[in-house]
């Protein structure tokens, strides 16, 4: 009788601590409680390892982009932002909530001086990544989720180490669990060129850290501090169609040259300071441009070493501005509740809502969960669309006519409260019609979802889903 008290003790121990750390969160406590009784013990092990939200809170050991004496660090010039009364009057007229929430975000000015080039596909991008590095003269600062030892990860090493023998500067950043595939030999190759190359959390150390579900989820490139890239494209041969599984793999990348840049720079520089404990200041990683065109573009990094769910505000603050459409294209719907419900507002008050996901997907049971959101949402106008041309990865939102955004965040929980995310918010009107085209040229691979036909799903399919739901929090 005794060791069964002690066992429901220590449950209702581990079962409170759940509670109590993820306060905050309570879909995320259901989730882990759902864990922890179909695995007692196994599943608090799991929790304790892998996503205690009490050390999100407390940054993650080190990496804060709240930190503002680290940003100095960084040496990022003061004055990017408003250069004139003019060109802040310019901008989101008639949209002062908006305007002023966007202004408020921490270390994201609203950058005026921009040239912005819409990259749609992996081809297109790989091949302005290529040539932008081929120019390079003083450094190139590459960071991605995911690299991979496959042919077109072995074009830009070896355009890396052309350049690093030529005197330029390389620093590499790496996810140890996105790129957790990439061989020694291809990082030894990297090394041994004198690149330096520092992974974002190996996946070992991560686990006994209790960081491993903390994943650096950005793409970025910049060359001589001059032109940036961020989207949705990492580097390997499945984003060019080499996955025989998924096909094609429509997706969607920036290109930036101007102020912005500053920012994709100083994101990197921080990234780089927690991984290498390196501190880089120097102007030359800032170096005056010669944009002069105003093209409003705003970048904004989200990650769980900040006060701010960045990302996820900001998706939330376009949303309830919307008076005419919202136009959604993302591979993983997962929405919290504040997102479900701006989608849900924004539908009964008559606002174009449209939301493209894949039909194709590369993880069946986030597919399942992106199905259980949709019922409740096609019952009050929402509009579904499946991509059947491939598999479609893009992470792009449109905002009625005043504001667009493509980066690496998806509309799901994990981008939204977990992963160290980075997003382009754009201004522009021809940027916003370039992005227009695109979605409505994927609308025409896409079946829409009707709601009579999603309800004749079978039982086991609506089971599946139920269960995806409950723990989708945690994807």
């Amino acid at each position: 009788m005794l060791w069964i008290i002690l066992i429901l003790l220590l449950f209702i121990f581990q079962a409170a601590t759940i509670l109590i750390c993820e306060y905050k969160r309570p879909a995320k406590s259901i989730a882990w409680l759902s864990i922890l009784f179909i695995l007692p013990i196994i599943g608090f092990f799991m929790y304790y390892f892998i996503a205690r939200e009490y050390a999100r809170r407390k940054k993650v050991h080190g990496h804060s982009s709240d930190n503002t004496d680290k940003f100095r660090l960084q040496g990022a010039p003061n004055k990017v932002g408003f250069d004139s009364k003019k060109g802040e009057d310019s901008f989101l007229q008639g949209e002062q909530r908006l305007r002023d929430w966007l202004r408020q975000v921490p270390h994201a000015p609203i950058t005026v001086l921009n040239r912005v080039d819409v990259l749609t596909n992996a081809e297109v991008t790989y091949e302005a990544m290529l040539e932008e590095i081929g120019r390079a003269r003083d450094h190139i600062h590459f960071e991605f989720y995911t690299i991979r030892d496959d042919v077109i990860g072995r074009r830009f090493l070896d355009a890396l180490i052309a350049k690093a023998k030529a005197g330029v500067t390389v620093r590499v950043i790496y996810d140890g669990v996105g790129s957790h595939t990439l061989s020694k030999a291809y990082i030894t190759s990297l090394k041994c060129a004198g690149i330096a190359v520092e992974p974002f959390l190996k996946p070992l150390i991560a686990f006994f850290d209790k960081r491993l579900n903390y994943r650096n989820h950005r793409k970025i490139v910049v060359v001589d501090g001059l032109v940036g890239f961020v989207g949705g494209i990492n580097i390997g041969d499945e984003y060019l169609g080499g996955n025989p599984q998924l096909g094609f793999w429509r997706d969607t990348h920036v290109m930036l040259h101007g102020d912005a840049v500053y920012d994709l720079q100083r994101t990197f520089l921080t990234d780089w300071f927690f991984v290498s404990g390196e501190s880089l200041g120097e102007q030359r990683y800032y170096p005056v441009h010669s944009e002069q065109e105003p093209s409003f573009v705003q970048v904004i990094s989200s990650g769980p070493d900040t006060r701010w769910d960045a990302i996820q505000e900001m998706y939330f603050a376009g949303l309830i501005a919307a008076k005419k459409r919202i136009w959604i294209t993302t591979p993983y719907f997962i929405p919290d509740p504040s997102i479900t419900m701006a989608l849900k507002a924004a539908a009964v008050s008559g606002v174009d809502v449209r939301i493209i996901l894949p039909f194709k997907a590369d993880s069946t049971i986030v597919q399942y969960a992106s199905k259980s959101y949709l019922k409740e949402l096609l019952q009050i106008g929402v509009r579904f669309y499946l991509y059947r041309k491939g598999f479609i990865h893009a992470k792009v939102i449109i905002v009625d006519d005043i504001m667009a955004t493509v980066g690496t965040a998806n509309v799901d929980m994990r981008s939204f409260f977990s992963n160290f995310e980075l997003n382009a918010v754009m201004f522009d009107g021809k940027v916003i019609s370039r992005l227009e085209s695109d979605f409505l040229m994927d609308l025409e691979a896409c079946t829409e979802v009707t709601l009579t036909e999603f309800e004749m799903r079978s039982p086991g399919e609506k089971r599946k889903e139920r269960i995806a739901r409950l723990l989708s929090p945690l994807f």
